[in-house]
């Protein structure tokens, strides 16, 4: 019997058994399409959260008041603020070598109006930088003016959804807005960005950092940005930012600085060890589908018997019984992986399809995974039936019952 008369033996047995072949490749399928799925998931997540990051900006770090470090309490376990970020402190910071470009952040939150329209906006009081650092797009007119960050300006610019339901068709460059109790005129629009690290740019309004601080009657920042001079420049420049800090708050070391790489790198390695975890998870029902082909597999070794005892008659070695029942197991597998492969992508597709900021295509490296996987439980589960039916005597097998 050559290997191609062991195929066709097998795929009509298959076929031959039609129930419960349809059983297994639905148990051996659903288990493929879980690992997959689920893989896809955490890869889209992945890929996500790393994209977000790294849509912050280029070689960029990040001042934080407040020392990183636990206080041994109660939660929040971080160090207590002993000092305010002040616009002064960013600009010292901007003279360190290893840095290109400072840009100061306060944020809050007031009514914005023009004419009789308004709405809550989020305010982003920064400089000229930020555009670059963060790599804002404008669309129409002209980002924040560069000058002297202590200085206040009247000036602002506006994230596309406020354009649009402020002003509708009109022009809104060289309006008149409301925040608060102050007015800004409307120099530039931004091109429509999206979500930001939970924050809609499209719904946010940039004004001057020393306006905002007015506006909202603070004079710290919560948070300065930093773009290093290049890549190479990073590790440097967050040791420059810490001794500049130092020594302007009298010796204390009272601020956090967050390196994007570092920040990437942990989410990478956090996200990537769960979406390997989901898939572990998920191919535990690959060794359920294999128990499940071991136990279909006896039964049909029952009920074959006489065709078992035909074949030992004339002349199959027992070998040759096993090597055809594995045979069949594999193929089912095979077959069940395969559907089970595009079951995966097929419910990635919709789902990407629905929320089009998650790209659910399977690694490669999963569906070999998966395939494999399936492929080995199905065979080692079948390793027991293929052994009983090679151990069949003919005689006792042929006999009638």
């Amino acid at each position: 019997m050559t290997a191609a008369d062991t195929l066709r033996f097998a795929f009509r047995a298959l076929t031959g058994f039609r129930v419960r072949t349809a059983l297994m490749l639905l148990a051996m399928s659903i288990g493929v399409a879980a690992v997959v799925l689920l893989t896809s998931l955490g890869e889209a997540a992945r890929t996500y959260v790393t994209g977000e990051f790294a849509a912050l900006g280029t070689n960029l770090l990040i001042v934080i008041p407040g020392r990183s470090e636990t206080t041994g309490g109660a939660p929040p376990v971080t160090g207590a603020t002993a000092r305010d970020l002040t616009i002064e402190d960013a600009v010292a910071l901007g003279r360190s070598p290893q840095v290109a470009l400072i840009a100061p952040l306060t944020v809050g939150e007031t009514a914005l109006s023009a004419g009789t329209r308004s709405r809550n906006a989020v305010v982003m009081g920064t400089t000229h930088e930020m555009e670059t650092v963060r790599h804002l797009t404008v669309e129409r007119g002209r980002f924040l003016p560069p000058g002297d960050p202590s200085r206040a300006s009247a000036v602002a610019v506006l994230g596309a959804t406020l354009a649009d339901e402020l002003f509708g068709a009109r022009d809104p460059l060289g309006a008149q807005v409301r925040l608060g109790d102050r007015r800004f005129r409307v120099v530039g629009v931004l091109a429509r960005q999206g979500q930001s690290l939970g924050t809609n740019m499209d719904e946010a309004v940039f004004i001057p950092v020393a306006s905002a601080q007015a506006l909202f009657n603070t004079p710290s920042l919560f948070r300065i940005l930093v773009q290093a001079a290049d890549r190479d420049a990073v590790a440097p420049a967050e040791r420059d930012l810490l001794r500049i800090l130092r020594e302007r708050h009298e010796g204390e070391e009272d601020v956090t600085v967050i390196t994007q790489g570092s920040v990437l790198g942990a989410f990478d390695r956090i996200l990537r060890a769960l979406t390997y975890a989901v898939a572990g998870i998920a191919a535990i029902s690959l060794f359920v589908a294999g128990i499940l082909v071991m136990n279909v597999m006896l039964v049909a070794v029952s009920q074959r018997t006489a065709e078992i005892g035909l074949l030992r008659a004339l002349g199959a070695s027992s070998g040759r019984v096993r090597a055809l029942f594995l045979t069949e197991a594999a193929l089912l597998s095979l077959l069940g992986a395969v559907l089970g492969v595009a079951i995966g992508v097929g419910g990635g597709l919709a789902v990407s399809a629905m929320v089009p900021a998650l790209d659910l295509t399977p690694p490669a490296w999963a569906v070999a995974a998966a395939v494999g996987i399936a492929l080995t439980t199905g065979t080692l589960f079948a390793l027991l039936p293929a052994r009983r039916a090679a151990a069949l005597d003919p005689v006792e097998a042929l006999a009638p019952r």
